[in-house]
Order: C-alpha cells, then structure tokens, then sequence
C-alpha cells in the first residue's frame, strides 16, 4: 500500500482543540480546492444496494442547485439508530428539517457532498455542520438523495455489535 497515490489522505491532527464537524471542514478546506468534496461521518456506514451510494451521490450532485446534497437513510430499518429523524424530502428533492416535536421519516447517514461556498461565513473554530445544512435549506439549496441498502449508525459499542452482526449475515 505504501506506492498507492490515489486517492490522497490527509489527516486533520484536532488533538489539541476539537472543532466539531463544521469547524474541521473549515480547517480542511484550503487542503481541499474550489471543488465539490466528499465528507463521511466516522460512525457511519452502509450495505450498498444495486449501485453504489457514493456513485449515486456523485451523479446527483448538481453546483448549480446544490450547496449540499446529503445522503439520507430511512429512520426505520437502519441499524443502532433509534431518533426521530433529521429531515423530510420535498418533492423536488430539498430537504427540510424536523421541526422540534415532529418525527421525520429519514436520518442523515452521515456521508455527503459539499461545495466550498457552503462555507462562505462560517465561523472559526468549533462548530456543527448542522448549522451550515440549515443554512443552504434556507436558501433552498439543501438537497437530499435516499440510501439505496442498509444504514447502520455504529456510535456506541451496542450499535457495533449489532452493526457486526448484521454483516456477517448478509455476507453469509
């Protein structure tokens, strides 16, 4: 593995003063370029359908309507997540968010693609990307697209258990 160039890693050291996920894209972004980029959430991962989620996101993403597009999991049947979701589609394919006391059928599954502008303004330091989501839904340029497969949220050691679990079935 040492000769692979492709694709780049870079790790964002944030020992010394965490940023939230909002604020460690900030950081990111000279690394980055002007391009559209990939974010995944750590705890996240999935069981891809027919075709590719990561595809599927690429091929959806469109700059000129789109801040950000958001891959969004059905809030029943996904594994380790018990919420009441983040968000529901219109039918142009915007997202709104869950009002306080409202269940919304899809959870974000945590892995999306942003473009730079979506960060003209935000604050420095420790902040969520949540923030910037409500931001570009504001401006109607939050879009979603539904997991194809099965989501699994692996933020407690249960979750992974469950998440290990349902792996080792569906690989038989």
């Amino acid at each position: 593995m040492a000769t692979r160039t492709k694709p780049k890693i870079m790790i964002s050291d944030e020992r010394g003063l965490l940023l939230g996920t909002g604020g460690a894209v900030v950081k990111a972004l000279p690394e980055l370029g002007g391009a559209p980029f990939f974010t995944i959430n750590s705890d996240t991962l999935w069981i891809d359908g027919v075709a590719p989620n990561l595809t599927r996101l690429a091929k959806a993403f469109d700059p000129t309507a789109m801040d950000a597009l958001l891959l969004l999991a059905p809030t029943t049947g996904s594994i380790g997540y018990a919420g009441r979701g983040d968000f529901a589609f219109a039918p142009d394919g915007r997202l709104r968010r869950r009002a306080e006391r409202e269940v919304a059928p899809f959870v974000y599954a945590g892995a999306a693609i942003l473009t730079p502008a979506l960060f003209a303004g935000a604050p420095k330091g420790e902040f969520p990307l949540t923030d910037l989501f409500d931001r570009a839904a504001e401006a109607g340029r939050l879009h979603g697209l539904r997991l194809e497969g099965l989501w699994m949220h692996v933020g407690t050691p249960d979750a992974i258990a469950l998440a290990e679990k349902t792996i080792r079935a569906s690989t038989g």
